[in-house]
């Protein structure tokens, strides 16, 4: 198992972000190009300043004084154009990288089971989208720019200062790879640092979105000392990270740079003996020596490129967690298609254990077409959880859960789900327009199809009230509806999917008397006809139910209607007496 961690840890990883810029290889082609031009001109620039010295300042030559202004002008002007190509087409490429990376993580996010969004925090996921994948960008941009311009860069200064003085050029290689263990050995911490500090940052984003979309109830309890301590201490924590990054990344060039002066010093001291002695000419030494101080800049950036590098791997990691996760809900290889239709579900002895807690257990139970079923029981007995097994937002432990006999299992994912909407007890809506947060159930569905599940929903009247109608912006949320108003939204959009079957998870619970009434209207209209699972807090609101099924710890405990539930004084005889405050009869 750790070998085969460690195997995709080291290549696969690092080889598709390789296949992202191979992808690209036409507008890499045109960037290398410009690369090369800057490269090239570079190392011109050096070996321009021999003629510069030896034939215009020593001999005098005026043709010559013509000649390698009008040279420098153009090489110059190359360069120019060189770096701006390279600067926009590098981006242009780490830029679509990006963008499909990002593309391909969110992707996958969506795709992942519902037990995956538990386990995992909000700002976590969203900083991986964001910040960690910027990281990246940085990464291939300068990996790329930085790799491909200094190593041509160094290949056409190594050219010069061979030409000029080569037994002083072979000194000067000889002191680069002495400084390549400590550079390698800090990329190294580099790379744990930074892993450490994208983590945190994910961290921070986790907390920053809990306590803004809570700020409420942060004031309500008078809790902003309390918060504004738990950020103080993230950042702190961030910064601690960051500062030890810095450490060992500053580090590179420090040594680098004296490295270089050593050299450096040696060049002018023993090349300098040699121009005194005659037997090198003052333009072709400070030609050589132009070139190595040159040299040196080049080797620096790419000793530098190692720690962004190993940012950027700590990042594709992290990325990478993710996108290698399987969900755990699997499409069957030769899936069945369900047709819309009134359908009957059956739980065949059904069993569900949500990580190592056992949530339901051996569940039986069969819903004809049209037929409402009200689930009731305490809270935490495993309502929610075995209406969630219907569309499979997590699957049986054990036993079958048949769709007109097709196990759901065997039905395609999207076919399964086209046949199901809900109503929750928390209205989901989205900081869209009022429109398109109704025809989020339907694509396809007209103006005038709106408006009637606007209207059966009882939501057309307060719609109407709003300055832009059906094209009012809802806020983040639907921070601008009341509660009821937020419910009837939602319960509009489940209208115009028009799916066979309806599950209702405590649509009404967290209304007041008056809201509640009118959600109740539409929720009549939207039940008529179509398979319903009703999940009921209040059991004055089930009374038009087939059949009641009392859930606890996991299991059914009983079955039947309201008037048979109550003769029987079971379990639902507790729950109806607890919630209606009637005392002990005996």
């Amino acid at each position: 198992m750790g070998a085969k961690k460690k195997s995709s840890f080291f290549k696969p990883r690092h080889i598709e972000i390789i296949k992202l810029v191979k992808e690209s290889w036409l507008t890499l082609l045109l960037a290398v190009i410009c690369l090369l031009v800057v490269a090239g001109t570079t190392a011109a620039s050096a070996y321009l300043i021999k003629p510069a010295l030896d034939d215009v300042f020593i001999k005098k030559d005026t043709r010559m004084l013509k000649l390698i202004p009008l040279a420098v002008i153009l090489l110059y002007f190359a360069r120019g154009l060189g770096m701006y190509g390279q600067e926009y087409l590098m981006s242009r490429v780490s830029q679509n990288i990006i963008r499909r990376l990002r593309n391909r993580l969110y992707d996958h996010i969506q795709d992942l089971s519902l037990s995956f969004f538990h386990k995992e925090k909000t700002g976590t996921l969203m900083s991986r989208v964001t910040n960690d994948v910027t990281v990246i960008k940085a990464m291939v941009s300068s990996l790329i720019t930085t790799s491909i311009r200094d190593c041509f860069t160094l290949i056409g200064l190594v050219a010069v200062i061979f030409y000029q003085i080569w037994e002083l050029a072979i000194f000067a290689f000889l002191i680069l790879p002495i400084a390549f263990y400590p550079i390698v050995s800090l990329g190294r911490k580099v790379r744990r640092v930074s892993r450490k500090g994208l983590e945190a940052i994910g961290d921070m984003s986790s907390f920053l979105h809990e306590t803004f979309a809570g700020n409420k109830i942060v004031k309500a309890f008078g809790m902003e000392s309390y918060e504004k301590k738990r950020f103080f201490d993230k950042t702190l924590k961030l910064y601690n990270i960051e500062m030890k990054q810095v450490k060992a990344s500053s580090l590179t060039s420090p040594i680098m740079e004296f490295l270089g002066g050593l050299g450096i010093a040696f060049v002018i001291w023993f090349g300098g003996s040699r121009v005194i002695s005659g037997v090198y000419t003052t333009g072709t030494f400070v030609s050589f020596l132009a070139a190595v101080v040159m040299l040196y800049d080049p080797v620096k950036k790419l000793s530098k490129l190692n720690n962004q590098l190993q940012q950027g791997l700590s990042a594709t990691d992290r990325i990478y967690d993710i996108i290698e996760k399987e969900t755990e809900i699997k499409e069957d290889k030769n899936p069945v298609g369900l047709k819309r239709s009134p359908h009957n579900v059956i739980f065949e002895n059904v069993s569900f254990k949500y990580e190592d807690f056992m949530v339901l257990n051996n569940i039986n139970l069969k819903v004809n077409p049209g037929e409402i079923v009200a689930l009731v029981g305490m809270s935490g007995g495993g309502k929610t959880s075995l209406v969630n097994l219907i569309p499979r937002f997590y699957d049986v432990s054990a036993g079958s859960l048949y769709i007109d006999g097709v196990d759901i299992r065997k039905a395609s994912i999207s076919s399964l789900r086209d046949q199901i909407a809900i109503v929750t007890q928390e209205p989901i809506l989205f900081n869209d327009t009022v429109r398109n947060n109704i025809a989020y159930g339907n694509w396809n569905a007209s103006d005038k199809d709106i408006e009637m599940a606007a209207r059966a929903a009882y939501a057309y009247d307060f719609i109407q009230g709003f300055p832009d109608k059906l094209d009012t912006m809802l806020g983040e949320l639907g921070g601008r509806l009341s509660g009821g108003e937020k419910q009837r939204i939602c319960i509009a959009r489940a209208l115009i999917k028009n799916a066979p079957i309806l599950i209702l998870d405590e649509a009404t619970s967290s209304l007041d008397t008056e809201a509640e009434r009118l959600v109740q209207k539409a929720l009549e209209n939207l039940m008529k006809g179509r398979t319903t699972f009703v999940i009921a807090h209040r059991l004055s609101t089930i009374g038009y139910a087939n059949k009641i099924i009392v859930i606890v710890n996991g299991c059914i405990a009983e079955e039947g209607r309201h008037e048979d539930l109550i003769a029987k004084q079971g379990e639902y005889y507790k729950l109806y007496r607890m919630q209606f405050g009637i005392g002990d009869t005996k």
